[in-house]
């Protein structure tokens, strides 16, 4: 599956700089392209210049809003992301069309973080523009979740995170949920917490895309996931993880065909489905399978640790935890030592963070409706009281 990555905001474009490092281990390792473009939009000119990997060139890195910010960003402030959205957005489209490689896209993939300004704001923006002038490519969103002590601290990040929910809920085809609290390690620096955490986001989307594009025999699995699959797979809120089981040293070079005994063969089932679980336990967002309409999920291994049984169990295993979904499936047969199982739960019905957001925002707006009315009325309390005064022009 290819995808055009546009990032939007400082915490979009961190995360759209780590899908350019993927697409560059994508041509390492097997020589194929994932992504055909990657675009970094924001407000603010030191967080644009900040970036590693998104070309430095004006079309990769795109300015906005400069006759009205300045290039100092817009702060917390979402609705003047979106306006300025409104105004410059032209720019994007006209990046997008002159994009080298665009006819070989599947999908556009938008990228924010919900609490903050021009991300938040310009996301659903961006994506009814997209929408509007290529009719027939998917347009995804990926939305990273604030911190907890962000959301103690600032009641704003809050209720910007609501607002950019509810607005890319109704324009995007499927919205990615990436909760910031569930990669954090206390142990670790900001800096390397931060640079951690956007390379997490990331990581579950590597095989999932390669899987697809990779036309060497000996790589194309029995059941290939390809763009088609996955884009059927995806609707609504979606969370995605990766799990990983590590085969023990030397067992893959003295392993023989048809030669595996008992053990062995339990031990391979028993990997595969620890896997699965490890993806689980390391979904972008907190959720119940249960409540997904939709799933898919992917098994990466050497080609002689993939057996039908071991596809069968996995299959019976996720058809337990989401019983009400329409299950898709595939295999990507590669090197390594390791059997990684991806999973996407789509079509959530019900995520316990989202609905924790509505209230608390609609808790938020009318505490500041009071407050303005409170002000307003002490105002013109005040101007009452200081008619009776004499003026001193």
């Amino acid at each position: 599956m290819k995808l055009m990555i546009i990032a939007l905001g400082q915490c979009g474009s961190r995360v759209g700089d780590e899908f350019v490092r993927l697409n560059k281990r994508a041509q390492s390792q097997w020589g194929i392209n994932i992504v055909t473009g990657v675009f970094a939009v924001n407000t603010d000119q030191t967080d644009l210049s900040g970036l590693s990997d998104i070309g430095s060139d004006y079309m990769h890195r795109i300015l906005i809003g400069g006759r009205r910010t300045y290039g100092h960003g817009v702060g917390k402030v979402n609705e003047m992301g979106a306006e300025l959205a409104r105004d410059d957005g032209d720019k994007v489209i006209d990046a997008v069309r002159t994009a080298r490689n665009f006819y070989q896209t599947d999908a556009f993939l938008l990228i924010a973080g919900g609490a903050g300004g021009t991300g938040s704001g310009a996301i659903s923006i961006i994506a009814q523009m997209i929408k509007e002038r290529y009719i027939g490519k998917p347009v995804f969103a990926l939305i990273v979740l604030p911190f907890e002590h962000e959301e103690t601290a600032e009641l704003r990040s809050v209720y910007n995170t609501a607002t950019c929910l509810k607005s890319i809920h109704s324009v995007a085809d499927a919205v990615f949920l990436a909760d910031n609290q569930r990669y954090v390690r206390k142990d670790a620096s900001l800096a390397m917490n931060l640079q951690r955490i956007n390379s997490r986001i990331v990581e579950p989307w590597y095989d999932m895309m390669c899987a697809g594009e990779i036309t060497k025999y000996s790589h194309v699995g029995a059941k290939t996931l390809d763009a088609g699959d996955i884009m059927q797979s995806l609707d609504g809120w979606t969370a995605i993880g990766v799990g990983r089981a590590d085969i023990p040293r030397g067992l893959h070079f003295s392993r023989q065909e048809g030669k595996d005994s008992f053990k062995e063969k339990t031990d391979e089932n028993l990997r595969a489905m620890q896997a699965m679980d490890a993806a689980v336990s390391e979904l972008s967002i907190t959720c119940s399978p249960e409540d997904a309409g939709r799933a898919l999920y992917l098994l990466s291994a050497p080609a002689k640790e993939m057996t039908m049984d071991i596809a069968k169990g996995l299959g019976d295993y996720l058809r337990e935890m989401a019983e009400n979904a329409v299950i898709r499936a595939g295999d990507f047969p590669r090197g390594g030592s390791s059997v990684d199982v991806t999973i996407i739960f789509s079509q959530l019905a019900f995520v316990q963070k989202i609905r924790d957001y509505y209230d608390r925002a609609s808790a938020f707006a009318d505490t500041q409706k009071e407050r303005i009315k409170e002000t307003t009325g002490r105002l013109r309390d005040m101007e009452d009281a200081s008619k009776g005064l004499p003026s001193l022009i």
